[in-house]
C-alpha cells in the first residue's frame, strides 16, 4: 500500500504542474490497456503529468482517476475539470538540486564612486536626465509621442437666404 501524499508535497506539485501540458488523452473507448501503458511511460520519464479525459461524466473521470492510481501506483494530485494530474515517485531518477542562488553584487563604496571618471556618455546621459528634469517641472511629465496634426476645418454652409 503506498503513502499518501503530504498537503504541502501536493501543493508543490500543483505549482509544478501549473506550466503542464496534457501528455496522454484518454479517448472515447475510455481507458484502456494500451492508455494505461502510455501514462505508465509518461509517469516513469516525467514523475508529473497530466492526463486529458474526454468524457463530460465526472463520476466516469473519478473512476478512471482510482482505476490508473491504483493499476499504476500513483498518487492523484489534483483534479480540474477533464484533466488529471498524477505524480508517482521515480527512484531511478536523480532529484533536481536547486539552482545556487547567483552571488550578490558587492556595494559600491564612495570613494569608488569618486574615482569614476565621467565619460563623453556618462556627460551625455547626465545633460539627458536634467533635460527631462526641466520638461517634467511644469507638473506633467513630457509626451514621448509626437502631436497629434490639428484636425482639418469641414467647409462651412451656405446660410439659406431664399424662402
Amino acid at each position: 500500500m503506498k503513502t499518501p501524499i503530504s498537503l504541502a508535497r501536493r501543493s508543490e506539485l500543483r505549482a509544478r504542474a501549473h506550466v503542464l501540458k496534457p501528455v496522454v488523452i484518454i479517448g472515447d473507448k475510455g481507458l484502456t490497456e494500451t492508455v494505461l501503458a502510455e501514462i505508465g511511460r509518461a509517469l516513469a520519464a516525467h514523475e508529473l503529468i497530466k492526463v486529458k479525459a474526454a468524457t463530460d461524466e465526472r463520476e466516469r473521470r473519478g473512476a478512471w482517476m482510482a482505476e490508473i492510481c491504483e493499476k499504476l501506483e500513483a498518487h492523484p494530485v489534483q483534479s480540474i475539470g477533464k484533466i488529471l494530474v498524477l505524480w508517482r515517485e521515480n527512484p531511478d531518477k536523480k532529484p533536481a538540486v536547486a539552482p545556487a542562488a547567483p552571488p550578490k553584487p558587492k556595494p559600491r563604496t564612495k570613494a569608488a564612486k569618486a574615482r569614476a571618471k565621467p565619460t563623453p556618455k556618462t556627460d551625455l546621459k547626465d545633460r539627458a536626465r536634467e533635460v527631462a528634469k526641466e520638461a517634467t517641472r511644469s507638473g506633467r511629465p513630457r509626451s514621448r509621442t509626437p502631436s497629434p496634426l490639428p484636425a482639418p476645418e469641414l467647409p462651412r454652409r451656405r446660410p439659406r437666404t431664399s424662402r
